[in-house]
């Protein structure tokens, strides 16, 4: 789903541990999702009409496996297909891995290659990565990838370091519509962010180099701290506290705060800043809520969001704000926002409510956002499926007029 779960600090670990694969894994999923919108001014424009929706299908295989002692490997494979169905259910696909001519596609997402030595592990080639301003968007029915190598160390008690460089992606280079001469083809797709037909090109400018710790000496807080290098635009960081509160059991406290600063090519530009803060309680084992709070500065020329996608347009943000559905909007400059949110294990179904408000304060703009989302989840076995309803209500979108969404996902894993 769109709004990413998994914390940073624990996406970095898993992915050390990864590393420990035992022969040969097969795994992989099928999906199909579907969207439909009434949002529109046009007669046709009512829910499930087929100038009105979006379908898909994807595929997904990836096998890894142990070359040697301490070295292993990764590829995974991804094909899409809209079997057709643009033609008559629906006018639009779901990623714009398809290209201009909605053809099917398949690519190589990952093919890399993991040594480890004692408690430092070195990965190279293509992969996924989750680092809070350049990473993998996984709401899609495809992730975009990266060509990088990335250092991870465990040596200091409960830290991890890592180092990475970054040197090409396949989603829409996000940095280059600051300049012209640096100009990428515009995605198409409902997700908007995959190259045209996936093709990977350099990141950026000119790669990016990145730097963190993560450190949970005190046991209760995950504390992470990231630098970014992006050669030739930019020079960020990104600072980030969650912790579990000892006083109350159950209550979840997190802050974060990061700032762009801009250089090179983009000097012109104004640098970006933002900081967020989220309160969540566990009221039961069924039950779990959240609110959090964020605010962007004015000024920057960049959105507090990936920059390995769409920044411009509708990145997704990993600000503890970030809406369900309507990326772009809590990183936008002059952003303030707030996000509550309900998850209810009801038995027969997980239950998830999600409300964004979205206030820009910048005289004219056409950024501000209120979002509704109702999901209902139920696994069949291998099949994951999820039904959601979102209302949007954006000044930017269908002449400023609430809309409805009504959106199908069917993942089958194997």
């Amino acid at each position: 789903m769109k709004l990413v779960k998994m914390s940073l600090a624990a996406a970095v670990l898993l992915g050390v541990s990864a590393f420990a694969i035992d022969n040969v894994k097969v795994s992989g999923d099928a999906k199909l999702f579907y969207s439909t919108n009434d949002g529109g001014t046009a007669a046709n424009s009512d829910l499930f009409q087929q100038g009105q929706s979006a379908a898909d299908t994807a595929l997904r295989l990836s096998v890894t496996g142990d070359l040697t002692k301490g070295v292993s490997f990764g590829a995974t494979g991804y094909a899409v297909s809209t079997l057709g169905l643009e033609n008559n259910l629906v006018a639009n696909t779901w990623t714009g891995a398809h290209g201009v001519g909605i053809d099917d596609q398949s690519w190589m997402g990952e093919l890399w290659v993991a040594a480890t030595l004692g408690k430092t592990t070195a990965k190279i080639g293509r992969m996924e990565l989750d680092t809070p301003l350049a990473f993998s968007e996984k709401w899609s029915i495809a992730a975009n990838t990266f060509d990088a190598a990335v250092l991870i160390n465990q040596d200091l008690p409960d830290t991890t370091l890592v180092g990475a460089w970054v040197g090409k992606g396949n989603g829409v280079n996000a940095l280059s519509p600051l300049s012209a001469a640096h100009s990428n083809v515009a995605a198409v797709g409902l997700d908007g962010f995959m190259g045209d037909k996936a093709k990977f090109g350099t990141y950026v400018d000119g790669g990016a180099y990145a730097a963190a710790i993560v450190n949970n000496s005190f046991k209760p807080a995950t504390l992470q701290a990231w630098y970014y290098n992006v050669v030739n635009v930019a020079d960020a960081y990104w600072l980030q506290a969650d912790i579990n509160c000892e006083l109350v059991k159950g209550l979840t406290i997190g802050a974060q705060y990061t700032d762009i600063d801009t250089k090179g090519f983009a000097a012109a530009f104004n640098d970006s800043s933002a900081y967020a803060f989220k309160l969540g309680y566990k009221v039961s084992d069924a039950l779990t809520v959240s609110a959090a709070y964020s605010d962007a500065d004015n000024d920057g020329a960049l959105k507090i969001a990936n920059t390995a996608t769409n920044n411009l347009v509708a990145a997704q943000s990993k600000l503890y704000t970030e809406a369900w559905w309507n990326y772009g909007y809590v990183g936008a400059p002059g952003a303030e926002s707030v996000n509550v949110t309900a998850e209810y294990n009801a038995g027969i179904a997980k239950i998830a409510a999600y409300y964004t408000s979205v206030d820009n304060d910048i005289t004219g703009s056409t950024a501000n956002l209120d979002e509704i989302t109702v999901t209902a989840t139920k696994s069949f076995g291998p099949l994951d499926a999820t039904l959601a309803y979102v209302s949007t209500d954006a000044d930017d979108q269908n002449t400023g007029s609430q809309y409805n969404t009504v959106q199908a996902y069917l993942t089958l894993n194997f």
